[in-house]
């Protein structure tokens, strides 16, 4: 898997996004947060659940100055069919990036090469490009971008904040940690 520290892998896809086809590289995602969000394939039955949930929480994420990427390896033509089609998905507003030939579903180490579709597979990176948090679910299990924008705002404050950590299940505006000799075994 796509590891913490690392830098997101080298890509160039296309997009389906606001009715439009685009080009989405790896260098163009730099600058701003990014989340890259993989899923098993278009047309399914949790895939659509979790796309809709992400969608619910977009405008709060790109207020926090967040781009999401859905990534599977369905073509661009098959996320529009499928936007097109489904109410669920037509509430998508971020790209979604064909990965038909599965480069970018490698270079993040989510690929199930027997059945040629990704893990439920979802990876912050900061403006950088670096991977801050990485995450698989099994298939059957959907995730939450709730708690994903959760994490976004703990990596955004403990890169803001040099020093300082989250605590488990922090929410903003909560307290940190700040590591010292004095809060060893007292914790």
């Amino acid at each position: 898997m796509a590891k913490i520290g690392q830098s997101i892998p080298t890509f160039t896809a296309t997009a389906f996004q606001h009715g439009e086809f685009t080009e989405i590289s790896s260098e163009a995602v730099k600058g701003k947060w990014s989340i890259f969000l993989f899923y098993p394939a278009d047309f399914t039955f949790v895939c659509p659940t979790e796309l809709e949930d992400m969608a619910n929480q977009y405008e709060e994420l790109q207020q926090l100055g967040v781009e999401v990427y859905a990534v599977s390896t369905d073509t661009h033509f098959s996320h529009k069919a499928w936007h097109d089609s489904s109410e669920a998905i037509g509430k998508i507003n971020f790209p979604m990036l064909g990965d038909q030939t599965g480069k970018i579903t490698r270079g993040f180490d989510v690929m199930i090469e027997e059945d040629h579709m990704a893990h439920r597979g979802t990876f912050l990176a900061d403006p950088d490009g670096i991977i801050q948090v990485a995450e698989i679910h099994a298939g059957g299990i959907g995730r939450s971008a709730k708690d994903m924008v959760r994490k976004v705002k703990a990596a955004q404050y403990v890169r803001e904040n040099d020093g300082e950590v989250c605590p488990a299940a922090w929410e903003q505006g909560e307290a940190t940690l700040t590591p010292s000799l004095d809060l060893v075994g007292k914790i």
